[in-house]
């Protein structure tokens, strides 16, 4: 498989044309979005390559490591407004902690013991919760938008879920 994807990669690289993107968030806009394969974040927003910094992890959640990536987004790359889309049909919200331990071997679950899988047994309040946690961040700048998303796997369409606060 590996072999296929570097073969791809030889026909992508043989009409590269992103050299010139400039580094920065074009759009002004960050995305944090779950790792989900039927997320396409660039053409569901109608955004191209180089208008958005986009994070993904699974369930879409606002982390230690996203929180640090957004505050260097917003820092350095010109993001000023931020969407956390989470999405339905997520198994972090079908699935609690017990019954994703319950995948490893007992070896295993001893090397992820002290981990948090960020399962959601409430997802909306989950979502308006990672939400609250970027807004009451010290250190994204005052005055970025941030918004809560859900995003329906079954539709495409999002649904704005906790809005800009003004």
């Amino acid at each position: 498989m590996f072999d296929e994807l570097f073969a791809a990669n030889k026909e992508y690289a043989s009409t590269f044309d992103l050299q010139d993107i400039p580094p920065r968030a074009g759009r002004h806009f960050g995305l944090v979005a779950c790792m989900d394969s039927r997320i396409e974040p660039l053409v569901m927003l109608g955004l191209r390559p180089g208008d958005a910094k986009i994070l993904r992890n699974a369930g879409g959640r606002v982390t230690p490591d996203v929180l640090r990536s957004l505050v260097l987004a917003t820092t350095f790359l010109e993001v000023t407004h931020i969407a956390v889309m989470q999405h339905t049909g997520c198994a972090m919200a079908l699935n609690d902690e017990v019954s994703v331990r319950s995948r490893f071997t007992a070896e295993q679950r001893a090397e992820v013991e002290g981990w948090d899988f960020l399962t959601m047994a409430d997802p909306d309040a989950v979502l308006a919760a990672d939400v609250a946690t970027l807004r009451a961040s010290t250190l994204l700048p005052a005055g970025t938008r941030i918004e809560g998303w859900r995003y329906d796997v079954h539709t495409g369409v999002i649904h704005r879920l906790v809005p800009v606060e003004d």
